[in-house]
């Protein structure tokens, strides 16, 4: 691999020993994918998980003396205030959260705790090279921004963030960002939660980079980034295109690069059906709680579920997961109020999938998120999915249909 002055300065420890790991690690990688060099990066988000090997690493790295020279915004682990105060963390959790975060903010990492950090606070440009780990954000930033990123690991994003540079190889690429497979979709998408399910056709869709068409002009953030979240829980696609909605996809010739699709994929209700039998419980029973935010949800749909209940009381626990950002607008916006007077809670750089939620092993949840329902199953907390409006009808009620 041909490295420029700086990047030797980088590998031979001019920089110090942290970013000399950094940069042989970026290197090794390079190397696997033959890559020929090293570019600079403009942004990275680093895929944190407050778990063990996460933790060494970062903790290796920061007391090598590394330092981010991009500052990176990072994934949630759990709201030490939150669930301390509510007497829900092991101490021994608690402290491995307080010592990710310290590690974090030693690197100098920017501590959002967000995993949609796409949609407010890290946003690309078009062509922009970046490095950004979490499954939902490689490929909403790839194909809704036309940003251009691997699909980084949380290790290598944060190796990426430390050297500022990431190896030449696949999706920056021209010729490796092209559709080669045609999936039209004739199910009804009539809302967010639809795109969700067309996600987890990821075993009818097959390998490769999939080009949508059949869906409606207009496409919601919201909707956007379930898509994303759900093609790399049922599979795993670092970009994809919509045909006339994302940006290097405007017609059929450009997104396939001239070239005929490797393969045809017709996407129903029926394979909506299928899929919803086997990832989710069975319906009409009741139900311990309600859980939304997997990825995080936005400030409107805080508002939706707020002009839902408002004036009503509900039965099941109901945690929303934001940032903080989102949580301090809720607030501001007199949401939170109307939220928690129904019994509700919004809940700030937390994930699912955390040690926090011991307290719900054995219950059984509603969610619209197949993202939400997985990750938490190995830890004995197990979901029926259903969209939006039902899930809130249930926290509702106690059950769902």
């Amino acid at each position: 691999m041909k490295l420029t002055d700086d990047q030797k300065d980088l590998l031979n420890g001019k920089y110090g020993e942290g970013a000399a790991i950094a940069m042989k690690i970026q290197i090794a990688i390079g190397e696997s994918f033959e890559a020929e060099r090293m570019v600079p990066i403009t942004r990275a988000h680093v895929a944190l998980s407050n778990q063990d090997a996460d933790l060494w690493f970062a903790e290796k790295l920061l007391n090598a003396g590394a330092k981010c020279r991009v500052t990176p915004t990072v994934n949630p682990g759990f709201c030490l205030s939150y669930f301390k105060e509510k007497g829900l963390v092991l101490e021994e959790d608690y402290k491995m959260m307080r010592r990710t975060e310290e590690a974090y903010k030693g690197l100098g990492a920017q501590l959002t705790y967000n995993c949609t950090p796409y949609i407010d606070t890290n946003v690309p440009n078009f062509g922009e090279i970046i490095a950004f780990s979490e499954s939902s954000a490689t490929p909403y930033a790839n194909a809704v921004w036309g940003a251009r990123t691997n699909r980084e690991g949380a290790n290598s994003a944060l190796c990426a963030a430390i050297t500022g540079y990431v190896p030449e190889y696949g999706l920056l690429f021209d010729e490796n960002r092209k559709g080669n497979i045609l999936v039209e979709v004739k199910a009804d998408m009539k809302n967010d939660y639809c795109y969700h399910m067309l996600g987890m056709c990821g075993k009818k869709i097959g390998h490769g980079i999939p080009v949508f068409t059949g869906l409606p002009k207009h496409i919601s953030k919201e909707a956007l980034r379930n898509l994303g979240a759900q093609l790399n829980t049922s599979g795993a696609y670092d970009m994809y295109h919509i045909l006339g909605v994302t940006p290097e996809a405007p017609d059929l010739e450009t997104a396939f690069g001239n070239k005929e699709a490797q393969r045809k994929v017709i996407i129903t209700n029926d394979d909506f059906e299928d899929v919803l039998k086997e990832i989710s419980l069975e319906g009409n029973r009741k139900i311990d709680f309600v859980m939304f935010g997997c990825p995080h949800f936005t400030l409107d749909e805080v508002k939706y579920i707020a002009d839902k209940i408002k004036d009503k009381k509900l039965k099941k626990d109901m945690y929303i997961l934001t940032s903080s950002y989102i949580r301090d607008m809720a607030i501001r916006m007199g949401l939170n109020d109307i939220i928690e007077k129904a019994g509700g809670s919004i809940i700030p750089d937390t994930c699912p999938d955390q040690p926090c939620w011991h307290h719900l092993k054995g219950k059984i949840g509603v969610t619209e998120s197949p993202k939400c329902a997985y990750y938490p199953q190995r830890r004995g907390i197990y979901f029926v999915i259903r969209d939006l409006d039902t899930c809130i009808e249930a926290a509702l009620t106690g059950e769902v249909k």
